[in-house]
């Protein structure tokens, strides 16, 4: 599948980028193990349009953000390109993938920070946190939520279950101090039916 001049249109000035990084994902990503070997010809379909929703969750002003479990920069990168204002880090513990992160953000000029490391161990905060495909919602709260500012926000992409994963969170969100849970349903232009999951933390 080639990315339709609509998809194209959420990087803007920034589509030559989008497109090399496909290309990486297609080529290095496959060859490395960070993507599965039949997922080739579904680069854009199954993985970049499965991360632009969240976009809309996100400003254009300056933030900060960390991507946690960032595998091969899914969601992190994709969200760098559609919102360059925001201070982007990848936050990842396998060495064989935070190489393959460093040497795409060198190709396309990005200026991302990658962190190698479990989430649990990193002591910084963020104004937002991504995640997809990297715990159930219970877990994520857990190993995430030292990682958020007072009036931060956890974005959680998830699938057909994030109802009932929110349901399975509760004893865990009651312990924490929680200003919002909201589980948002978002129809993008032709793309697929996209659940995320958001917890504000209270300030």
């Amino acid at each position: 599948m080639k990315p339709t001049p609509e998809l194209l249109a959420y990087f803007k000035g920034r589509e030559d980028q989008i497109q090399r990084y496909a290309e990486l994902l297609k080529s290095a990503g496959i060859e490395r193990g960070l993507i599965g070997p039949k997922e080739g010809d579904r680069i854009w379909e199954r993985h970049i349009e499965n991360c632009l929703p969240v976009t809309t969750l996100l400003p254009q002003t300056k933030a900060t953000l960390a991507d946690i479990g960032s595998g091969a920069g899914l969601p992190g990168i994709v969200i760098a390109l559609a919102r360059p204002a925001l201070k982007v880090t990848l936050i990842e513990p396998l060495a064989r993938r935070v190489e393959f992160l460093n040497e795409v953000i060198a190709e396309l000029d990005l200026p991302i920070e990658v962190v190698r490391g479990k989430a649990e161990s990193v002591k910084r905060s963020f104004d937002y946190v991504t995640a997809r495909a990297v715990a159930p919602l219970p877990e994520l709260i857990k190993v995430s939520w030292h990682l958020l500012k007072p009036g931060g926000t956890l974005l959680a992409i998830k699938g057909e279950s994030a109802a009932r994963e929110i349901e399975a969170a509760s004893d865990e969100l009651r312990s924490k101090k929680v200003a919002k849970i909201e589980l948002h349903e978002i129809n993008l232009d032709d793309l697929p039916l996209a659940r995320v999951i958001e917890i504000v933390k209270a300030g």
